[in-house]
C-alpha cells in the first residue's frame, strides 16, 4: 500500500498497500539510491522541454524501452498510457495479463491500485474540511480514542505522513499473520493495534515518515464524521462526481471482470506466485481499491487540479514536505516528483503510477501485475523512468528505494 518516490524518486510509492504500501508506497522507510537497470534509450540530442507529439517514431522508442525494461524486470504484462493536449496519444499493452493461460494483457483490465487509494481516502476526507465538518489542525484525538500522541497529531499530519505512528505493516507479528494466510481478513482496529504497540517513531511533525497507519486513522474520521461506510463515501462522494466508472472500494477480495492476475513473491517462501484472489483488506483505507488504465487517467487530472475541492483546501494539499531528494516532495495523500503529481500505488501482485505534468498538461499512467522488485526498485518506478527520459527528460520520473519495504 505504502504503498510511497511511494517507492518514488523513493518518494511515495509505497506500496502495498502498503504500500506504497508495501507505498506502494508500500513502505517508507528511506535509503541511499538502489542501482539503476541498465539504461534506457538517451533522449535524442534535440530534446527540449515541450512534451513532444506521439508520433510513429516516439511510439517506436517508447516501445523498445517499455519492452527492456519488461526483460530486465521480468514484467510480466504493462499498460501504458501517454496523453497530452495537441500531441497525440500513447495507449499500449505488452506481455501477458494472465501467465497460465497467456491471455494478453489490455489496457480496459481492471487491478488493484494500492497506495493510490490514499489519495481518495484523504479527498473524501479535505471534502469534510470544505464541509466544515472537521479541521485540518485538529488533532486525530478529537475523533478516535487510544491514538499514541493523539492529543497532538493532527489530521494534517497524517494526511501528511509527519505523524511519528509506527507503520503497522512493518510489524514483524503482522507480516508473519499476512503471509501466513493471506486470504485472512483484517479490521482496521487489528491494524491499528499492530501499530500501537510499537513506540512511535517521532514527535509530531518533525519530519516525513510513510505510514499507513496515518491512513487507516483517515478512514475511521471520514466514517464518523459522515456515519457511513468508507466504501460507501468514496463511491458516491468521490467516484460518482468525477465519473469514475470503472473503479471501486471493494468489499470482498474478488476483482471484478476483466481483470489482470497479478503476481508477487510477497510469499513466505519467497517465491513468485498468483496473488489474485488475496484479501486487500489488511491495506483498506491505505490501499485496498481496484481501478483500470482510463479511470487512472482521468482521476490523475482530477487529483492534481483539485476539481473536487475548492481551491483553497486544494493549495493545502498539494503544499510539500521534502522527502529526500530535490523536486520530489509529499502534500496531503500527494506528492510532486519532478513536477510530475499524483501517487503510485502497489500492493502483492499490481502496481499503478498514474500522475499529471501541469506544465505540459499532461497525464502518464502505468498499470502493471507484478510488485517484485529488481535490485530494490519498483518495476513501476523503473518504467516511469524510461518512459520519462524520453518524453520530458527535463522532468524524468527516477527510481529510487521506497520510503518503506513491503511485507516480507
Amino acid at each position: 500500500m505504502k504503498s510511497t518516490r511511494m517507492r518514488l524518486r523513493r518518494v511515495c510509492a509505497a506500496a502495498a498497500a502498503g504500500v506504497l504500501i508495501a507505498p506502494a508506497v508500500a513502505g517508507s522507510a528511506y535509503g541511499a539510491s538502489a542501482p539503476v537497470l541498465s539504461a534506457p534509450a538517451a533522449p535524442s540530442p534535440d530534446a527540449g522541454s515541450e512534451f513532444p507529439q506521439l508520433t510513429p517514431a516516439v511510439a517506436a522508442r517508447l516501445d523498445a524501452a517499455i519492452r527492456q525494461v519488461m526483460r530486465e524486470a521480468g514484467v510480466p504484462g504493462v499498460s501504458v498510457g501517454l496523453w497530452a493536449p495537441g500531441k497525440g496519444s500513447y495507449v499500449k499493452s505488452f506481455g501477458v495479463a494472465d501467465k497460465a493461460t497467456g491471455a494478453a494483457m489490455k489496457p480496459d483490465l481492471r487491478v488493484r491500485i494500492g497506495s493510490e487509494t490514499k489519495t481518495f481516502t484523504v479527498t473524501a476526507l479535505l471534502q469534510l474540511v470544505d464541509q466544515g465538518k472537521l479541521g485540518l489542525d485538529d488533532p486525530i484525538g478529537k475523533y478516535i480514542a487510544g491514538v499514541p500522541n493523539g492529543d497532538r497529531i493532527t489530521l494534517r499530519e497524517l494526511a501528511g505522513m509527519r505523524s511519528g505512528l509506527f507503520n503497522y505493516s512493518l510489524d514483524p507479528d503482522f507480516i508473519k499473520k499476512l503471509q501466513a494466510d493471506p486470504e485472512r481478513s483484517f479490521t482496521p482496529q487489528q491494524l491499528l493495534d499492530y501499530s500501537f504497540k510499537n513506540p512511535v517513531q517521532f514527535q509530531p511533525g518533525a519530519k516525513f515518515d510513510y505510514s499507513n497507519t496515518n491512513l487507516i486513522l483517515l478512514g475511521l474520521v471520514v466514517e464518523k464524521i459522515t456515519g457511513r461506510p468508507i466504501h460507501d463515501v468514496i463511491q458516491k462522494d468521490v467516484l460518482e462526481p468525477a465519473g469514475l466508472r470503472n473503479t471501486l472500494f471493494p468489499t470482498s477480495p474478488a476483482i471484478p471482470d476483466p481483470h489482470a492476475q497479478g503476481y508477487t513473491n510477497q510469499t513466505a517462501s519467497g517465491k513468485i506466485e498468483d496473488s489474485t484472489a488475496w484479501n486487500p483488506s489488511w491495506a483498506w483505507s491505505a490501499g485496498e481499491m481496484i481501478s483500470d488504465l482510463q479511470d487512472l487517467r482521468s482521476w490523475a487530472h482530477t487529483l492534481a487540479t483539485g476539481t473536487l475541492l475548492t481551491p483553497a483546501t486544494q493549495a493545502e494539499r498539494l503544499k510539500t514536505t521534502p522527502m529526500n531528494l530535490p523536486g520530489d516532495g509529499y502534500g496531503l495523500g500527494i506528492f510532486n516528483v519532478q513536477g510530475w503529481i499524483g501517487h503510485n500505488g502497489s500492493i502483492p501482485g499490481y502496481e499503478v503510477l498514474p500522475v499529471y505534468l501541469p506544465e505540459a498538461q499532461a497525464t502518464m499512467v502505468i498499470v502493471l501485475n507484478t510488485d517484485v522488485q529488481t535490485q530494490g526498485q519498483e518495476p513501476s518506478t523503473l518504467l516511469g523512468q524510461a518512459v520519462t527520459e524520453i518524453v520530458t527528460p527535463d522532468h524524468v520520473y527516477p527510481g529510487h528505494k521506497p520510503l518503506a519495504p513491503k511485507p516480507s
